[in-house]
Order: structure tokens, then sequence, then C-alpha cells
């Protein structure tokens, strides 16, 4: 369904995930608020780029400024983060960075001329922020609008504010891409390095597709 790819573009592009450790400044509701607001307005404007190829730049350039890539990248190893050597942990960084926005290009974005986001309100915790924003799709003239509540939680990272989670109906992504990974470090028998040629590979196999699709452009 459309409305579930929406999902999963969210995810891809503004997802990133929770810190464990408490931060040395909190951010405020106001502040929080307005953060998503203007992150939302420029996510927006960018769907509505008509050349393909100019939109997924500046989505990619989105995601470099605005999600806390290092820090999703070891959460969702988990404790495997540790048993990889420094060499690996560099390598292992780099190729998921690169994985999150190939998988975002595989989504259809045909449907986002159709949507709205407001932010409804923002709820402090320990050492991050959750902003609660209502999406609306209209699918289709004659079908009245789905909605949906997002949750996104943010940190303060070296002072700037950075995305950290998402969650959906209670669900959070990070750690749904960490049970996907776990899962892929299982069948590799644990073997960290075939893990990251494996991650490598699904990147590769997907911006080659992408380059492919938009050549077609």
């Amino acid at each position: 369904m459309k409305s579930n790819n929406f999902l999963q573009v969210i995810i891809a592009l503004l997802i990133s995930f929770i810190p464990h450790t408490v931060l040395s400044q909190q951010i405020s509701g106001d502040e929080a608020v307005n953060w998503a607001e203007d992150k939302g307005r420029l996510l927006l404007e960018t769907f509505q780029e008509k050349n393909i190829k100019e939109r997924y730049a500046k989505l990619d350039n989105l995601f470099d400024k605005y999600v806390d890539v290092n820090y999703v990248a070891k959460f969702v190893v988990g404790r495997y983060w540790r048993d990889m050597s420094a060499e690996q942990k560099d390598e292992y960084v780099k190729v998921f960075g690169r994985y999150v926005k190939a998988i975002y290009k595989t989504f259809p974005l045909d449907f986002v001329s159709r949507l709205s986001y407001q932010v409804l309100g923002a709820e402090q915790g320990q050492g991050f922020t959750n902003v609660n924003a209502q999406i609306k799709i209209a699918a289709d003239k004659d079908i009245p609008a789905q909605e949906f509540l997002l949750s996104f939680r943010l940190h303060r990272d070296n002072g700037e504010i950075r995305l950290v989670d998402i969650k959906f109906a209670e669900s959070s992504l990070l750690l749904s891409y960490r049970g996907k990974f776990y899962e892929m470090i299982a069948v590799d028998d644990g073997d960290l390095e075939w893990f990251i040629e494996d991650l490598a590979d699904i990147t590769t196999s997907a911006e080659q597709s992408n380059n492919r699709k938009l050549s077609l452009q």
C-alpha cells in the first residue's frame, strides 16, 4: 500500500536511534516542536522536487544533516559492536550510511503530493525528547484520507538536534532494524566480517538498481 511505502520512506530518511547516555543539554519541548515543524516542512518541500535526481540529492543531504548515523549504526548491531575491530567498525559505519540511503530510493514517491504533516506536541524524557506528529495521506480523491500517528525521538549531538528514533503504533523502527541485523548476523554464524560483506553486497545491489532506474528518467 502507498501508505506503507510512505512510512518506510520516513524510516529511511528520518530515522535514527536511541542514546543510552544522559545528555548534558536537554532539548526543550518548544525547541523540539520547532525543529520538527521546520524539518517536516523541508522534507515535504523536497518531495515536491520534480527532477528525481535532484530530489534524491536533497533527501540525502537532509539525511546527512539531521540523522545521527554513527549512533544508529552502533545501536542496531547492539552487543556485536564490541566484537568488531577498529577497521570493521569504520567499514561497517560507512556501509550502513550507504545502505539506508540506497534502501529508501527503492520505494515509490508518487503519493507524497497528497500528504500532510502536523506536529501535535512534545514530551521530555531522560536524555531525549519525543515529538508527536500526525500524517495524513489522501491516496485517492474518492477515499477519505488515512491518518497515522508517529513519535519522533530527538537528542542533541555535538550541540545539534538529531533524530534518534521513530515509533509507529508503539513499534520502534530502531529496534526493527536491530532485529533485521541480528538475523543477518545469525545467518552468517556470528562472523562479523561476513555480515559486513553481506550488507555491502545488499547495498551495492540496491545502488545499482537505483542507478538503472534513474538512467531511464
